[in-house]
């Protein structure tokens, strides 16, 4: 991709080293998700859960937002054209697939927060492993504002992260939550101030590029797995889990460090390629 073609593109997917980092790319619009947004991110996220060598992801916004969700005007104007799935439609299209994707990521996810996450855009930020903020950003729960309900997975994972009466006051009365308020509630795993921000990111990022992958994405299976099942059908699946991680060559790697008292240098690969 050009550096003239990446400033029109609704999306910019980037793979420096181990990390690939997508980015919303309507600075205009603070990143509103028209169409061709939803559609991009979609294929940004396919491609960075399907390549090998990508062992960590970095979502992000261009310009003074994250995104703030929902493109009101090219829904409006579908709404006028006689659209009747309007927003339903987009929600089972690519709200709903961009979100299981980013919680279901074999690798893990940040969510660099450059600005204001309001909205589906709060959605997707939720859906992330880590949320490394900036310290002027903000969040929004938006959807009542617009007299519409939660999507892209908030009513699933707001009350997981601020628990349920918490998320209930935040979807009805929705406003805007500044950046320390955000950090308290555990919107925001981090705050950074503006000019650490980019090093910050970069250096989680690579750290966790560096590690387990293999381990990292069975933690992650296990946790969502818990979560909607017993104690007894969650056992079986930490079983599952750790037998795969035990046939990949980091878990062995892991244990020959420890014992040469060394760091470990993990490839992040299973035992099946």
């Amino acid at each position: 991709m050009t550096a003239d073609s990446a400033r029109t593109e609704p999306v910019v997917y980037t793979v420096d080293g181990a990390v690939a980092t997508i980015a919303f790319n309507r600075p205009d619009a603070m990143n509103a998700l028209n169409v061709a947004t939803k559609d991009a991110l979609l294929d940004a996220l396919r491609e960075a859960s399907g390549d090998p060598k990508v062992r960590a992801v970095v979502l992000t916004g261009t310009g003074r937002a994250f995104c703030v969700g929902q493109d009101l005007r090219e829904h409006m104007t579908k709404v006028m054209a006689g659209d009747e799935e309007g927003i339903s439609g987009t929600v089972r299209k690519h709200y709903n697939p961009i979100t299981l994707l980013l919680t279901g990521m074999p690798k893990p996810v940040i969510a660099a927060v450059n600005g204001v996450a309001a909205g589906a855009g709060a959605g997707f930020m939720l859906a992330c492993d880590f949320r490394v903020a900036v310290d002027t950003a903000g969040v929004n729960m938006a959807f009542a504002g617009v007299a519409l309900s939660a999507d892209s997975g908030a009513s699933w994972t707001l009350p997981r992260v601020v628990g349920q009466a918490k998320a209930v006051e935040l979807l009805l009365q929705p406003e805007t939550i500044p950046a320390a308020r955000a950090l308290e509630l555990g919107l925001f795993t981090e705050l950074v101030p503006a000019d650490k921000f980019a090093e910050r990111v970069r250096e989680l990022a690579e750290k966790l590029a560096a590690g387990p992958t293999v381990s990292y994405a069975s933690i992650k299976e296990s946790i969502a797995y818990g979560s909607t099942h017993t104690l007894a059908e969650t056992l079986e699946k930490e079983d599952e889990m750790q037998r795969r991680c035990f046939l990949a060559a980091d878990h062995l790697e892991a244990v020959n460090a420890f014992l040469e008292k060394r760091q470990p240098d993990f490839t992040g690969q299973r035992a099946d390629g």
